[in-house]
């Protein structure tokens, strides 16, 4: 019988495959090994959706992993807030090894779990800590700290840039994973922090073979931004 992360394993292999992805043999064991914890401590806490757990490759190991192809080369730190089970953090720190990365959430028994993870992940480039991004404390410590920071939370893009703005570089970019229509939730954040925006894109996460035309209606937003 086929173990569940040779299967998480198989899956994986084959979205990159036919998306004309290449990440090496260790990082999709390391992503498919994540995958299997994720979903047995699930049971215990709820980290995803239960009903996502057949979808747990798609909707969440690949979708975090697939995203790395648009951050860009010279990012050296990152920022994950509002980590969750570990997205897109884990995965992120999985594909750049050579970046270092700070998950932050607020709810402890999640932060608990991640750093389960980290640890048996053997993740040497990532941190998990237990706050909120926009504490006076978390900001004192990591105050300019980041040239990426990133979210798959559902804060509203307005409200990560308040977050964000304290704790990034002069030189940084801004990374929001969202569903459905983001046009009004740009316009807003665009309006009010449009001096520091010096490049502003946003990407249609369409993939195959369940996403060709992108009717999960899944975005990057990927800013640039000067301080």
């Amino acid at each position: 019988m086929i173990d569940v992360q040779e299967r998480y394993f198989k899956e994986l292999s084959s979205f990159y495959w036919e998306n004309g992805f290449n990440p090496d043999t260790m990082k999709i064991e390391r992503l498919a090994y994540f995958a299997e914890l994720l979903a047995e401590k699930n049971e215990a806490v709820n980290l995803i959706s239960r009903k996502d757990i057949d979808s747990i490759i798609e909707n969440h190991i690949f979708l975090s992993s697939y995203i790395t192809k648009y951050i860009p080369e010279k990012c050296t730190n990152f920022l994950d807030i509002g980590t969750g089970g570990g997205f897109p953090g884990i995965p992120l720190g999985i594909m750049r090894p050579e970046m270092k990365g700070v998950l932050v959430d607020s709810t402890g028994k999640k932060i608990e779990a991640v750093k389960e993870f980290v640890n048996k992940l053997k993740l040497s480039n990532v941190i998990a800590i237990n706050d909120r991004a926009e504490s006076p404390e978390f900001i004192f410590k990591y105050k300019e700290s980041f040239d990426l920071v990133i979210s798959r939370a559902t804060v509203p893009l307005i409200i990560l840039f308040r977050y964000a703005l304290p704790l990034i570089k002069e030189k940084s970019f801004l990374v929001a994973i969202k569903g459905g229509d983001v046009d009004e939730e740009f316009k807003k954040a665009e309006m009010k922090y449009k001096a520091f925006i010096k490049k502003s894109t946003i990407f249609d996460l369409y993939y195959k073979p369940s996403n060709i035309r992108n009717q999960k209606g899944k975005k990057l937003i990927l800013l640039e931004l000067n301080t």
